[in-house]
């Protein structure tokens, strides 16, 4: 008999313990209707009796929620005639006790495991599943320990900035946050199905290699089972002894140059279906099956020693990939309302905007199923983060044994997937060990260095030996050399953005940065529809409270003050801010890239956001994209001109990421700001794949005569055009530009926005939101020369609003609208 599977429900609500703080007019009004998967949170916004917790300061109506004990209730469906019945448990956030009919069936403690409960029709109908307060553990802490180890987050298996963090609110959730089902099945199933793909190359060319590893849980019933794995037209049938619960299948597939997955921008993503299919060899009934969808790659993270300390570069099917991305973060506070449409749009952002690797942070989840998939078809490489992050974890033995479960069931369920290149061990926690005072705070208490260095490592080499396992980021390769170590390993790049602004990149040659980034506002209509200020100033009490990160609006007007005076004006604020933010990631980017083969990767903190803040994300949590992304795209670009600095005066640097070589020819021109050409250098260049090359450039360029009206121009055959200039934003003469704006309708419902210029105008850029909620514009940050135009594509505006712009602010912008 097949697997046969149901889900229960309805779902009720109830309070079971109601914290001291509770509010007693929500409490009046339960037990309420619950959504499964979902969370306490959500099923009171869905029932009316909070308000979302993402708008004004709502957000401090709602911390008794996270302290309460609250009870989900249902009635199971009529038990099946299969030899077994189980409740499968996908997802529990977090201190769960399970009860059927009354009876005490499991206690759960981690977030990132999924649990089992064999039934019997004895058991009875009543289902409930009871949660206790996450910051329970935390509280029972004495006060000395809770000292030493100070988060929340670090005495449960749970997302971690549910705590909140310094771009999300504090949301500390509880419910069955993902699946709930019953599973009927005999004699016996697939309990666990290890699939790990890879291609290997000798002197006859490519081949495939799937090796299926599965264990069986049985019943009672004593027959032999066959297991069959397919794949790529070849199929291998094996038969497991009735004493046995365990087998190994190996599948050899030969393989051409086509049909190698690869990272996207170096080749194309072919899938393949894997098929395990578990039947019964007395009868030839089929008993259970499990698919994957996979890609045949060889990855290598290659570190070898060179004169500049030790590579750590990407290695796929032989050749090094420039890694540049994003991180990543849960993309909703509530992690069941994120859906296939929503990954998909975010994944589309980090595609277009040319990255080829996301970073799954550790102080969130190990995504769904269908986030990998869908970086498995468009060619993503994927970063793993186990779940620790920026905390010393107790190493108790009932957590070090919770630890190991969720990291082989998660790396069972992941390891198939072509787009997972690495694993790693927490987020910035040897940071945290070597400059964060933890050493002196511990004293001798063990801090989770064993979860890193023994845990997971072995974890990882066992259930899948050819994955490449790495024990943190930052991290030097070693405890004993300093974690941020800028000559080897992967490093957090964040003096920049708390102290030191971000001219400080040009000090780093780091081998591979992990995070790095800026800070900057969301769209203007994501900050309105969020606060609701009147007045609505850059100090006002809910932008202030959408506001996470320490000192984050000192620290953004610290960082702006080298380039511009802050505005007082809430629009002109919002703009400089945006803008600065682009800036920064523009500066840090190209330079990094510039340092090529020296530097193999630069991964932006951050991709996206959970709910609507000031952050470092280039795309906010309303799926509006700020200027940031814009810059990034451009910096991004496989192929890159820039105008870098280096000890003999400036250089035109050509960077070439992609697999084949660059040649071409250049000129740098130093021209005025009225665009007249004070000065040019004719250039020639070749780049070879993955490589950059560094054309010095003459004084008469480089050195200015009036640094205020003049900057440099390189025009380089593919590639986009390179500006340098010799004065900040505050000191440089921009001139007023006459901006003449028309509209055109192109079919299709879009409108195109053609902006001409008679004067320089730099970072040109249309806030498209303001002409519509679900507006969006083709390109930001477009700097052009007198007599020069640019069209800009809005999309999803309405006709008669777009038409209607004449080119002022505040949907038309340009930098030197905030000099003066």
């Amino acid at each position: 008999m097949l697997k046969h599977t149901a889900v229960p429900g309805p779902w009720t609500l109830h309070a079971e313990t109601p914290a001291p703080d509770a509010d007693a007019g929500v409490l009046a009004h339960l037990p309420v209707t619950a959504t499964v998967p979902g969370t306490v949170h959500t099923d009171l916004l869905a029932a009316g009796l909070i308000d979302d917790p993402y708008l004004d300061r709502n957000e401090l109506l709602t911390p008794w929620i996270g302290r309460s004990r609250w009870r989900y209730e249902t009635t199971l469906p009529e038990p099946s005639s299969a030899e077994r019945t189980d409740l499968v448990l996908d997802g529990l956030d977090t201190l769960a006790t399970v009860t059927v009919g009354g009876v005490e069936r499991l206690r759960t403690r981690n977030m990132f495991r999924s649990y089992r409960v064999p039934l019997d029709p004895a058991d009875g109908a009543g289902l409930a599943v009871t949660f206790d307060s996450p910051w329970g553990p935390f509280d029972d802490l004495d006060d000395e320990e809770r000292r030493a180890f100070d988060s929340p987050s670090a005495h449960i298996r749970k997302m971690a900035c549910n705590f909140g963090w310094d771009w999300g609110p504090t949301l500390a959730t509880a419910g069955l946050w993902r699946p709930v089902r019953i599973e009927s099945w005999s004699v016996a199933r697939l309990a666990e199905t290890r699939v790990e793909v890879r291609a290997e190359q000798d002197a006859a060319g490519w081949r495939g290699v799937v090796e299926v590893g599965v264990e069986l849980e049985r019943t009672t019933t004593a027959h032999d089972v066959g297991l069959v794995v397919r794949v790529a037209g070849r199929a291998v049938d094996v038969v497991v002894p009735a004493a046995q619960t365990a087998a190994q299948v190996t599948v050899e597939v030969p393989l051409g140059e086509d049909d190698l997955w690869w990272p996207r921008g170096s080749g194309d993503q072919p899938l393949h279906d894997v098929a395990v299919r578990l039947t019964d060899r007395e009868t030839g009934e089929p008993l259970d099956a499990a698919d994957r969808r996979v890609g045949f790659r060889s990855v290598e993270v290659r570190r070898e020693p060179d004169a500049d300390g030790e590579s750590f570069a990407f290695v796929v099917n032989g050749r090094p990939v420039a890694a540049l991305g994003f991180n990543w973060i849960p993309d909703d506070c509530f992690p069941h309302r994120v859906t296939h449409d929503d990954v998909a749009a975010r994944l589309r952002d980090a595609a277009e905007a040319n990255a080829n690797i996301l970073r799954v942070w550790g102080g969130g989840l190990y995504e769904s199923d269908d986030f990998y998939a869908q970086c498995d078809e468009l060619g993503f490489l994927v970063w793993q983060d186990f779940a620790f992050a920026c905390a010393p974890y107790p190493e108790h033995e009932w957590m070090l044994a919770e630890v190991e479960a969720e990291a082989r069931e998660n790396v069972v369920r992941l390891m198939s997937h072509p787009s997972l290149v690495i694993w790693n061990g927490n987020n910035e926690n040897w940071l945290g060990w070597d400059d964060w005072g933890w050493k002196e705070r511990l004293g001798d208490r063990p801090w989770g260095e064993r979860y890193y260095l023994e845990v997971l490592p072995r974890v990882v080499a066992e259930v899948s030996p050819h994955a490449f396992y790495w024990p943190g980021s930052p991290y030097s390769g070693t405890p004993e050399v300093y974690s941020n170590d800028r000559s080897r390993g992967v490093v957090h790049l964040w003096d920049g953005w708390n102290e030191q602004g971000y001219q400080v990149f040009l000090e780093d040659r780091a081998r591979f940065v992990s995070e790095f980034g800026w800070q900057g506002p969301p769209a203007w209509r994501t900050l309105t529809d969020a606060v609701h200020d009147d007045p609505l100033t850059p100090s006002s009490e809910g932008v202030l409270h959408h506001q996470k990160a320490v000192d984050g609006s000192l620290k953004l007007s610290r960082g702006l003050a080298p380039y511009l005076d802050e505005p007082t004006d809430m629009t002109d604020w919002h703009w400089a801010m945006q803008l600065n933010q682009a800036r920064a990631l523009t500066f840090a980017i190209e330079h990094f890239r510039s340092l090529r083969p020296v530097n193999m990767g630069s991964i932006v903190w951050q991709l996206n956001d959970c709910w609507p803040v000031a952050s470092w994300a280039v795309v906010d949590s309303a799926g509006r994209r700020r200027p940031a992304w814009f810059a990034v795209r451009a910096a991004f670009a496989p192929r890159l001109a820039t105008i870098q600095p280096r000890a003999g005066g400036l250089t035109l640097v050509l960077v070439n990421d992609t697999g084949r070589p660059w040649s071409g020819s250049a000129t740098v021109r130093r021209r005025g700001l009225d665009g007249r050409v004070l000065a040019e250098q004719p250039v020639t260049f070749e780049a070879g794949p993955v490589a950059s090359t560094t054309v010095p450039l003459d004084p008469a360029l480089s050195v200015p005569g009036d640094p205020a009206a003049e900057l440099l121009v390189a025009d380089v055959d593919g590639a986009a055009r390179a500006w340098r200039y010799f004065a900040v934003d505050r000191d440089l003469a921009y001139p007023a530009p006459r901006l003449d704006v028309t509209t055109a309708a192109p079919a299709g419902g879009d409108v195109d926005v053609t902006v001409t210029t008679d004067a320089f105008v730099r970072d040109l850029t249309v806030h498209a939101d303001r002409l519509g909620a679900a507006a969006s514009a083709s390109d930001a940050l477009v700097t052009l020369l007198p007599g020069e135009s640019v069209t800009f594509r809005v999309a999803g505006g309405d006709p008669g609003v777009v038409a209607g712009l004449h080119g002022q602010a505040p949907v038309v912008r340009h930098a030197g609208d905030l000099v003066g």
